[in-house]
């Protein structure tokens, strides 16, 4: 038991959260932090693992897909103190130098771990690497990543004529080239940039739209020289690069922030005060979305930490009202909008989503999961090819649902459980652990 309104329930396999909102309704209050950007704390283990000397990390994200990166990493060599703490040491064995593992490399139900991983791997000549995931990562597209990386001269083979893992890599070395991406997508971006790190010359990607730029900002940080064009959406490195290991200060995630800023909007009487949160401008769509929402969102102590933006974030609940959610914004909030399905539900009028179909290759489908999880609920949310119409105002009502595995779906679905009448079960709520091993706590105490 954790309050009234949160409780937790074990079963053999899986855990399912409850959430049963008192019948006189609840108001959030609170001052908190939310777990390191996943995005940043993937990079910073990477590059610390392949720079020169050490990499000292702070504000780490200590959730299981930074772990499965450490974990592979660790395994072609690399020193890495335990992640027990959010202080953790890199000791980096110098681009160039990975290990042939012994065994297969497991990234988990990471898919940044994997994509970008790819991009070293094959830049390894001689060495022979096998790559892996659980069953949710396994069904995953790699041949996006695996495409441009063969025109490098990579040889990879995987399952369903390269397009799955489990994948073989036989390093090589490799050469530079401009590769226009069809699609933003900051994983295939990182992925080439990684592999020319080693090749001689220019490695371009382009994109159709801007995706998030850590990796741009993290190796400019290490060492390398990139060229940025921000007119085209296009990112350089020059290979062969030098990296040295730095200080990184990994700020929250926005991803994580996201979920607090949707419930202290649609849950009346709220306010809260989220601290430390990267605001990075390749990933504040969902600032940008709730504001047009009519969200009460204030930035405060805006300041720079190791290259990245970040500000402490002030909300209040609002009256949303509906909007259009499509085009160049959609690369800069993919993640969040399972979250904003949710405040949508809450919002005056019909809310439309388009654009979205990378949602459909996520840990789940989550077009169609967040669709099908929040009708059973009372929303009336109609599923599109590459989005979803949402039809705000609806009440929704406690019900049985399921994250999936996915844990953005889990979360989402107890923020909008805050405000349904009567108790919502969310089996398999585990999931959160992925990304927020402190949700369930977090959400306790906002409850208080």
């Amino acid at each position: 038991m954790l309050s009234p309104t949160v409780t937790l329930r074990e079963s053999s396999d899986c855990q399912d959260l409850l959430v049963n909102p008192p019948a006189s309704g609840l108001a959030l209050k609170g001052k908190f932090s939310v777990p390191g950007d996943k995005s940043i704390s993937h990079r910073a283990l990477m590059l610390g693992a392949i720079a020169t000397g050490e990499t000292i990390v702070e504000g780490l994200l200590l959730g299981e897909d930074p772990r499965s990166t450490a974990s592979c990493f660790q395994a072609m060599g690399a020193e890495i103190s335990p992640l027990n703490s959010q202080r953790v040491i890199v000791k980096g064995i110098g681009l160039g130098n990975l290990q042939e593992p012994a065994n297969v490399l497991d990234a988990g139900n990471s898919g940044t771990t994997i994509r970008l991983m790819l991009g070293l791997l094959a830049s390894h000549p001689t060495r022979f690497f096998t790559v892996t995931g659980d069953s949710s990562l396994r069904s995953r597209p790699m041949s996006r990543v695996i495409r441009p990386l063969q025109q490098m001269g990579a040889q990879i083979w995987g399952r369903g004529d390269n397009a799955f893992a489990p994948l073989a890599i036989r390093g090589q070395q490799l050469n530079p080239i401009h590769y226009q991406s069809p699609i933003a997508s900051a994983q295939v971006k990182s992925c080439i940039l990684l592999a020319g790190l080693m090749a001689e010359g220019k490695t371009t990607v382009t994109e159709p739209s801007l995706s998030r730029d850590h990796s741009e900002r993290m190796l400019q940080a290490f060492g390398a020289r990139v060229e940025i064009e921000p007119e085209t959406h296009s990112a350089t490195v020059v290979g062969p690069a030098m990296l040295q290991g730095q200080k990184v200060i990994v700020p929250g995630d926005i991803s994580s922030a996201a979920f607090w800023l949707v419930a202290a909007c649609i849950v009346p009487g709220s306010e809260l005060m989220i601290e430390n949160v990267g605001i990075n401008p390749t990933r504040t769509g969902i600032l940008e979305v709730l504001e047009m929402m009519g969200a009460d969102i204030t930035l405060e102590n805006e300041r720079v930490a190791t290259g990245e933006p970040v500000a402490d974030l002030r909300v209040r609940s609002s009256q949303l009202k509906a909007c259009t959610i499509s085009g160049d914004i959609i690369p800069r909030l993919i993640d969040e909008i399972p979250i904003l399905t949710v405040a949508a539900i809450y919002a005056r009028g019909t809310t439309v989503i388009r654009d979205a179909a990378e949602l459909r290759v996520k840990e789940s489908d989550r077009l169609a999961v967040i669709a099908s999880e929040l009708n059973k609920m009372g929303a009336k949310i109609t599923e599109l090819p590459d989005g979803l119409e949402i039809a705000g105002g609806t009440p929704l009502t406690g019900t049985e649902v399921d994250s999936y595995t996915d844990h953005r779906i889990a979360m989402s679905l107890a923020i909008a459980a805050l405000n349904a009448k009567g108790t919502t079960t969310i089996h398999r709520a585990e999931a959160a652990a992925i990304s927020y091993p402190e949700f369930v706590n977090t959400l306790q105490q906002v409850c208080g």
